[in-house]
């Protein structure tokens, strides 16, 4: 029997492999997060007629005689080239710009992909289309599930500490206050105001002092007392032979509350030019969950009525050393194998793309190119049919000698 015959019947074979990738390029033209095909070719074992020889003193050397006998598939490559963000304006919605893939898991499995179109369940864990719980990276190195409890409620928690940072100006006129308004929350979760004052010293012994006071001011009552001096040296620093922090009842002179207040002023400057001391105090007062975002390294803060933005986790972001070595698995997922590697999990922003909120990844079929390749692949087909006709009309011819 002809060889061309099996050589053509090899190329419609994969001709048509070739068209059923393209097809399915074309078919997820529109899926967020679609990794196109590609279809190489690679020739057969080719048949030897006559081998090599080498070149002697009274002859030149031949080549080897081969004739082919057709293609075969090469390989089915799956493309991971990113692609352009498609704007949707919902929070829950999550492209990655960059390498790596979201996590998310099921029985304990891990599989990834790069569809980010999430939803919230009954329980507040954040999922995928198919139920699947995308994963968050935690402090320890491990993932768990995201949950975002839309009813949660931050419990109120007692003012026990009172930071103080920045600067009190170095120039500032003896006798003269600085001034800072601050709130903090009692033992029964209540926001209390409270002003802090800061008078520089009038004697020019102690020029590098400043005395506090809690609720007086001391250019209204003279006879205020101050609750401690802070002392500086001549750097502008603060002075560690002196006390930086005291305790008290900011609300209670005798000192008998059971619930005393730390106040750390270790942090604070002495320099030439303004005021600027910050007062940073601790605890919060009740507060619901009023809204949640998503950043671009993935950490989900949420917004509570009581003014705080707590994080509630961060999205773990999976990265491989050969990520076309992972297997499709269906429904926008991937699973790793034995020749992708082992993904190395962490969040975005370190070696990994960072998030976009309110985006989702297109897919990276160009229609263009497709078409292209169709017609490649269409025409190929029909010159590989051609050859198994004309091999059959030869072997006809040969028939017809015998009649």
């Amino acid at each position: 029997m002809l060889r061309s015959m099996y050589s053509g019947i090899s190329g419609l074979k994969n001709f048509q492999t070739k068209l059923d990738v393209i097809g399915n390029n074309i078919a997820n033209v529109n899926t967020f997060g679609f990794k196109k095909g590609r279809v190489t070719f690679k020739d057969t074992m080719s048949q030897m007629v006559s081998g090599a020889s080498a070149a002697t003193d009274n002859r030149g050397g031949k080549n080897a005689n081969q004739v082919g006998l057709g293609s075969t598939l090469a390989t089915v490559d799956t493309v991971h080239t990113g692609s352009s963000l498609q704007t949707t304006g919902r929070s829950l919605d999550l492209g990655i710009d960059g390498d790596g893939y979201f996590v998310v898991s099921q029985n304990g499995a891990n599989m990834y992909t790069r569809a980010g179109n999430f939803y919230l369940d009954d329980k507040g864990s954040l999922v995928n289309a198919d139920g699947l719980k995308v994963q968050a990276f935690k402090e320890d190195g491990t993932i768990g599930d995201v949950a975002i409890n839309v009813n949660a409620v931050l419990p109120a928690i007692t003012t026990n500490r009172i930071s103080f940072s920045e600067n009190l100006s170095a120039n500032a006129i003896a006798g003269s206050v600085f001034s800072q308004q601050i709130k903090v929350v009692d033992d029964q979760g209540k926001s209390l105001a409270a002003t802090v004052y800061f008078q520089k010293s009038t004697d020019i012994d102690t020029e590098n002092e400043w005395a506090v006071y809690i609720n007086e001011d001391p250019t209204v009552n003279t006879d205020a007392e101050s609750i401690t001096t802070l002392t500086f040296d001549e750097d502008g620093n603060f002075d560690n032979s002196t006390e930086n922090e005291i305790t008290l009842d900011l609300f209670d002179p005798a000192n008998t509350s059971t619930n005393p207040i730390t106040l750390d002023f270790s942090a604070l400057t002495q320099y030439e030019g303004s005021s600027t001391a910050l007062v940073d105090p601790s605890g919060n007062t009740e507060g619901k969950l009023e809204s949640y975002n998503i950043g671009s390294l993935g950490e989900i803060n949420g917004v509570y009525s009581n003014g705080e933005i707590i994080q509630l986790g961060q999205i773990a972001i999976a990265k491989f050393s050969n990520t076309s070595g992972l297997t499709k698995t269906a429904n926008n997922l991937f699973q790793e194998s034995i020749n992708s590697g082992t993904p190395d999990i962490n969040v975005a922003g370190e070696g990994r793309g960072i998030l976009s909120s309110g985006s989702l990844e297109m897919s990276n079929v160009d229609l263009a190119e497709e078409f292209t390749d169709m017609i490649v692949a269409q025409r190929g087909f029909q010159a590989n049919t051609r050859i198994i006709t004309t091999s059959d009309e030869i072997l006809q011819e040969l028939v017809n000698l015998k009649r």
